[in-house]
């Protein structure tokens, strides 16, 4: 027997950086959304702990003890065999590993009939894994330690665009402007309609968007392509980029833009996407 877990794409639809502690680490207010895009893990009961990577994406992807697929399968004192499918760029700002290490947890816990291990537990793997076990629109705070769970989130047509660069955390946060930033505004715990919705996020920010942008310009070449096409109302970076995400007045206006980009920048990494939805769900499957 063998359990798969769908890994989605993290999407942080806001991102305020508040302040930092003293022993280094930043202070974050995000409102998260995980996508219905995203890598898939499969684990079966071995001996010992073999990852093997496939997909559009695997080349690259480590599959040593540095992997956090790995790591988390240490963590958990569990051996297995995985097979990880990628499909998101890697280092991209839509936490790809992290969605990876969350689902392996949540894979192998059902496997081995344990139960899941605590936020603080989690975060000895990366700040984005406690929220990649969410399955709903997430407010995320502190250092990942904060959890609020606001529900489930409108299905708004999005595109997602990664230009195949790179953006080192660490080196977007070196040059941030200002570390004490406002808060995130208090997020309705029911978005009323689509345009309220919309609204209320334009009026938020990414505060490590004009970071990025400086040492990546490309992606500041992704938001205007993304804010020019018909049909945008709201274009923004996730996480410390490069990904960005455009939210679309409708389905079909999404589409057309999708087709347009699609064809005007041929080696970007486009998808189109909404809500995580149904796919959330495990499934258990006959091994191999």
């Amino acid at each position: 027997m063998a359990i798969e877990a769908f890994a989605p794409a993290k999407i942080n639809l806001t991102l305020h950086v508040t302040g930092q502690r003293a022993d280094g680490y930043h202070l974050l207010d995000s409102l998260v959304m995980l996508a219905d895009v995203g890598d898939t893990v499969k684990v079966k009961k071995a001996a010992q702990t073999k990852l093997s990577v496939v997909g559009p994406m695997a080349k690259g992807v480590p599959v040593d003890q540095s992997n956090l697929v790995v790591k988390a399968a240490n963590l958990l004192g569990l051996t297995a065999e995985i097979t990880l499918h990628k499909t998101l760029p890697a280092m991209a700002g839509i936490g790809g590993g992290s969605s990876d290490a969350a689902a392996t947890v949540r894979a192998l816990c059902k496997l081995y009939d344990r139960p899941e291990p605590s936020v603080s537990e989690l975060l000895r793997l990366g700040s984005d894994v406690p929220v990649c076990m969410q399955p709903c629109f997430v407010r995320m705070r502190g250092i990942g330690d904060q959890i609020d769970r606001l529900g489930s989130s409108e299905s708004w047509p999005m595109i997602l665009v990664n230009p195949g660069v790179s953006v080192s955390t660490p080196e977007v946060f070196s040059a941030l402007s200002s570390r004490e930033n406002p808060a995130m505004d208090e997020p309705s715990l029911e978005w009323m309609d689509w345009a309220s919705s919309v609204s209320w996020l334009s009026s938020q920010r990414n505060d490590m968007q004009d970071a990025a942008v400086k040492l990546q310009p490309v992606i500041g070449t992704v938001l205007a392509a993304l804010s020019e096409s018909v049909g945008c109302k709201l274009a923004r970076m996730s996480g410390s980029g490069a990904t960005c995400f455009a939210i679309f007045f409708d389905d079909a206006l999404r589409n057309r833009a999708l087709e347009d980009l699609r064809r005007k920048f041929p080696s970007w990494w486009i998808a189109s996407t909404e809500d995580v939805g149904i796919k959330w769900n495990m499934k258990t499957c006959q091994s191999p």
